[in-house]
């Protein structure tokens, strides 16, 4: 291949930028992003920069000396806007066009909004620049949407002083994904920092100083913070054959067509340890994956599908939480280490018959490692549950 083309100067693409020369690829190698900004980590923004701990200078992923060495085609400020897979081109905002041998994908994701104006989301460096100039002590921020994202910066605004509403429309709030139990402790920790809680809310405008709510009532705001989850950015790819379902749709190696793969946020790829197909908004998922894309698309006969157990965490009011394997859809779970009433506690989340995944609040990593090594190993629940208790 003579020319590999990355979409997406995130921590994927720059993932799959750095794998391909290290695999000892010395083509033409074009990184595209959206952004003016070189590759800069994600996380902090809803945790340090929002807490005016980090500057800007702390986020990018790596030193410009360090970014120069890969000897990229960089275009950062270009969108992509169209995908020609028969003729190999990528088409641009600026109206150029950029051809490809091979391509990755890493579009990311943008954050779902709400009618009307004025509120805030926090997916970009400007996102959690303008919400941390408005955060002021006394000031009432509501956000809405208690899930990681919104329940961090929830939390960093209650350090800084100001008052927080958080407004959720299920009855607990990451019940879906964590079990009602574990859901209620979460929650618990907002309520004793002051948060003012509300559940089975369903919020439908922001009116520019508030929000409205589905039954009519309204709530009084300085700023809004819309945290409600986020869509894949596919819009670009219409009309360029790709099956685009909530993603871009790939196989266990990442692939989307020939010569074509798709990492981080944007992939929806077939799962060998799950069994099913998922899309992972986590930041080690969008790194592992981006490596793997650009082994499998660079010697397509030693490809390895990609099976990483997926991984995440969330620091809030100084306690770290921790996610290892699948959460969701679980048929029971059990605390394994600690305890609830503690708030320091490893719990396990049964699938069937093996061990799904684990959760764990306030404890070490090393309390978490032999769980997932059973996550990674599909261990039988009965008997590594009954041993450990």
């Amino acid at each position: 291949m003579n020319r590999i083309v990355v979409i997406g100067a995130s921590a994927a693409g720059l993932a799959a930028a750095e794998t391909l020369r290290r695999e000892g690829y010395e083509g033409t190698l074009t990184l595209v992003g959206d952004e003016p900004h070189a590759p800069y980590d994600r996380p902090p923004l809803s945790k340090q920069v929002l807490a005016a701990e980090w500057e800007r200078d702390r986020l990018p992923l790596r030193r410009p000396g360090e970014l120069a060495a890969l000897g990229l085609d960089l275009r950062l400020g270009a969108a992509a806007t169209g995908l020609d897979t028969a003729g190999r081109r990528v088409r641009l905002a600026d109206g150029g066009d950029v051809p490809y041998d091979g391509l990755i994908l890493a579009t990311g994701v943008r954050p779902r909004r709400l009618p009307g104006g004025g509120a805030h989301v926090l997916r970009t460096l400007e996102d959690a620049l303008a919400l941390r100039e408005r955060l002021a002590p006394g000031r009432h921020l509501v956000v809405v949407g208690a899930g990681f994202l919104g329940a961090e910066a929830a939390a960093v605004a209650r350090g800084l002083g100001v008052r927080v509403t958080l407004l959720e429309p299920a009855a607990v709030p990451l019940a879906h994904a964590v079990g009602e139990e574990i859901g209620r402790v979460l929650s618990r920790v907002h309520a004793d920092r002051g948060v003012r809680l509300r559940c089975g809310v369903t919020v439908t405008e922001a009116t520019g100083d508030g929000v409205r709510l589905a039954d009519g009532g309204t709530v009084e705001a300085d700023e809004v913070l819309v945290a409600v989850g986020s869509a894949p950015n596919t819009e670009w790819l219409a009309g360029s054959s790709l099956t685009v379902a909530d993603g871009v749709v790939c196989d266990a190696y990442l692939e989307a067509a020939p010569g074509v793969y798709a990492a981080g946020d944007v992939a929806r790829w077939h799962h060998p340890l799950s069994g099913t197909s998922l899309r992972i908004e986590h930041r080690t998922n969008a790194t592992g994956q981006g490596m793997a894309a650009a082994r499998n698309l660079l010697r397509p006969k030693a490809r390895r599908p990609f099976a990483a157990v997926p991984y995440f965490w969330s620091d809030q009011y100084g306690t770290r939480i921790q996610a290892h394997g699948f959460l969701r859809d679980h048929d029971e779970v059990a605390v394994v280490e600690g305890a609830l009433a503690d708030r320091r506690f490893v719990a396990a989340y049964r699938t069937g018959d093996r061990v799904g995944g684990v959760l764990a609040v306030g404890m070490p990593p090393t309390a978490v490692q032999r769980w997932r090594q059973a996550v990674a190993h599909r261990a039988p629940w009965g008997d590594h549950v009954r041993v450990t208790v």
